[in-house]
């Protein structure tokens, strides 16, 4: 069996995005730690910890069976098959997509956000210092000021969400009370068709909702003094 393969790749990966020592970068992929920062997707799915507890092997174990399988080269389908297979679960089951999606990040054939039809999502959430209500009617009542033009408002019916098309994609953004004075809001960008352009709009993204939430925490500020 081929020892660490494709998890040797993925550690080798991290590293050279930041920097870490081979034993850190290791360390902090079982962790499933993101690799940029709090608002970067982890490569893989969940810890190891828990993957062994979901299925009954970490994931370095499980790389090196998917290697010394064949796995390598094969398309997302096929993996998510033989990977059910092995669980006697079904291919769409949590822990055959969370295997083979971390699989295939680790051997390059899937990025991070990528979806099963090739389109990429990104989620980028902020805490801001106001209530949920006040929040998302900020954002609602002019989401021009805040996100820019070319939203254009699709229908909703759940509570403190809103959703938009934006060009040939979809954004969503979701709302939520931490407490009565603290709320949290997450943006949800799909159907993105290149991986770059999703990082764009990432970066994007993490720099709007930090605007707003510097904008709105200064006006609660002033309305309280």
């Amino acid at each position: 069996m081929t020892v660490h393969r494709s998890f040797k790749k993925l550690v080798r990966a991290r590293m050279a995005k930041t920097g870490e020592s081979y034993t850190a970068a290791r360390a902090n992929l079982l962790a499933a730690a993101p690799s940029a920062g709090p608002g970067d997707a982890p490569v893989l799915v969940t810890s190891d910890a828990a993957i062994r507890d979901r299925t009954g092997r970490g994931w370095e174990e499980w790389f090196d069976l998917l290697d010394a399988e064949g796995m390598t080269t094969r398309p997302h389908r096929e993996i998510a098959r033989h990977v059910a297979a092995l669980l006697d679960v079904a291919p769409l089951a949590w822990s055959a997509q969370a295997v083979t999606k971390s699989y295939e990040r680790a051997r390059g054939g899937r990025a991070v956000g990528e979806k099963d039809d090739g389109t990429f999502t990104v989620s980028v959430s902020r805490t801001v210092g106001v209530s949920a209500d006040d929040l998302h009617a900020t954002i609602t009542e002019d989401p021009a000021r805040w996100f820019g033009e070319g939203l254009r408002p699709r229908p909703t019916t759940a509570a403190r969400t809103a959703r938009y098309d934006y060009g040939e994609s979809r954004v969503a953004l979701f709302v939520g009370a931490r407490d009565a004075t603290r709320s949290t809001v997450t943006v949800e960008h799909s159907r993105i068709t290149d991986a770059g352009e999703a990082e764009r709009l990432r970066a994007f993204w993490r720099e709007r909702l930090a605007e707003l939430r510097a904008a709105v925490e200064t006006r609660q500020e002033r309305a309280d003094a």
